[in-house]
């Protein structure tokens, strides 16, 4: 575990419809589900108040690059998201390609008996669980965080 960064991380997975949060404990050990946030013009400020429970490190937000890892229009949103979440709370912001993490959600609710209409409401979750741990497991196993940060230039004004 050397080089691993000690604090709280919350994993963001932004969707057109809803908004995944998980966090991890302080020692990266595990990453548990939060809450999904409806998609909407308070989907920052609640993220924020959820935030505000925990003695933050960092927001771990998923960048939903393609199989070629090219950005696409939800790459796009996320990015402007993120960028606005770290503006507003002044809490770093790491981008981690989140490539399969909806389909290992969607994968591991399906082993667990749950239908994709009954997982409906947590799928998001469960993605920004997978993303989060994904993340932890990277800078344990490397020592360097995973992703990137935002650049200033990319933030909006």
């Amino acid at each position: 575990m050397s080089g691993f960064r000690r604090g709280v991380r919350l994993g963001i997975d932004v969707g057109r419809a809803r908004v995944g949060v998980a966090r991890s404990d302080p020692d990266g050990m595990l990453a548990v589900p939060v809450e999904t946030v409806p998609r909407n013009d308070l989907s920052i400020d609640r993220i924020l108040q959820i935030a505000e429970e925990y003695d933050l490190l960092e927001f771990v937000v998923g960048l939903p690059v393609n199989m070629q890892g090219a950005d696409t229009p939800s790459t796009t949103d996320a990015r402007e998201f993120a960028a606005a979440l770290q503006q507003l709370s002044g809490v770093p912001v790491r981008l981690v390609d989140e490539r399969l993490s909806t389909v290992t959600a969607h994968a591991a609710l399906r082993s667990s008996g749950r239908s994709q209409k009954k997982s409906r409401s947590i799928v998001d979750q469960v993605a920004a669980v997978v993303l989060l741990q994904q993340a932890i497991d990277t800078e344990k196993s490397t020592g360097n965080p995973a992703g990137a940060t935002i650049p200033a230039d990319e933030e909006p004004v």
